[in-house]
């Protein structure tokens, strides 16, 4: 039989949970920096961590925030993230949730996070939704995530390429999905900002692949890359090998109005 979209992330990300604990482009990048500056939270705050996955999220906004309710699909996944983060604070709370069916009620946070994970959810309309739904009025939301290239052949690239390495990957989408579905579910754009965001590849490729002929798949998928291709993504290779390549990621901070 095979299995759903969701049976398939808590499978990968249960077998590679303390992997994304230690992977650089979860644990450093700069956008986890920006976190607190552009939510300015306050310490009467309770926030929601959606898809939390190694904690990083939570473990920024802990030392800022009242409560913080670190969530996760995969039970193993949060299992690992909280024994990794206790001893630290006290004021986490660890939830196996859907981040498409959030087990909270309406309005009950000041903040919502969902960092490097919604190309894993199969319905992130449904996503939008509930996080707006939970969200308090004047409440702010991050999100942070690898977006598609407007150009189809580009973004069908991109795609293709994550769902060879990783089939718990749903699809990356474009900014403009994500604005139009975030507009239509009362939120208000505050900032964005656009930046590109560089996997060496041997480390990405091992992180998820499950043997030797799946490497071998997505290498020869990157290598047989047209021109443009290439360039957009800025495939590196050496000796035959593929080195580095680039995508985009979109960090965006939104208000919900009064009326959403």
């Amino acid at each position: 039989m095979d299995k759903t979209p969701k049976q398939k992330v808590k499978e990968v990300f249960g077998k590679n949970a303390d992997k994304y604990v230690t992977s650089d482009s979860h644990a450093k990048g700069e956008d986890l920096s920006l976190l607190i500056e552009w939510l300015q939270p306050e310490k009467t705050w309770t926030v929601l961590d959606i898809a939390t996955g190694g904690g990083h999220v939570t473990k920024t906004l802990a030392p800022h925030a009242a409560t913080v309710f670190s969530t996760d699909l995969t039970r193993a996944m949060l299992e690992n993230t909280a024994k990794h983060l206790r001893g630290s604070f006290n004021n986490i709370h660890y939830v196996v949730a859907d981040a498409e069916a959030l087990p909270f009620l309406k309005e009950s946070f000041d903040a919502v996070v969902c960092r490097i994970a919604p190309h894993h959810f199969p319905n992130p309309e449904r996503f939008i939704s509930e996080m707006s739904r939970v969200l308090k009025k004047g409440g702010r939301f991050i999100l942070i995530d690898n977006v598609a290239p407007a150009d189809p052949e580009l973004a069908k690239f991109m795609n293709t390429t994550e769902k060879m390495r990783d089939d718990s990957h749903s699809r990356c989408l474009s900014k403009e999905e994500w604005t139009s579905l975030l507009k239509e579910n009362g939120m208000v754009e505050r900032k964005s900002a656009d930046r590109r965001k560089t996997f060496h590849y041997p480390s990405w490729v091992e992180r998820t692949t499950e043997s030797d002929e799946q490497v071998e798949r997505v290498s020869r998928h990157l290598l047989n890359a047209d021109e443009k291709t290439v360039s957009y993504f800025s495939i590196e290779v050496q000796d035959g090998n593929v080195q580095k390549f680039t995508i985009d990621e979109w960090m965006a901070l939104y208000e919900k109005t009064a009326h959403g």
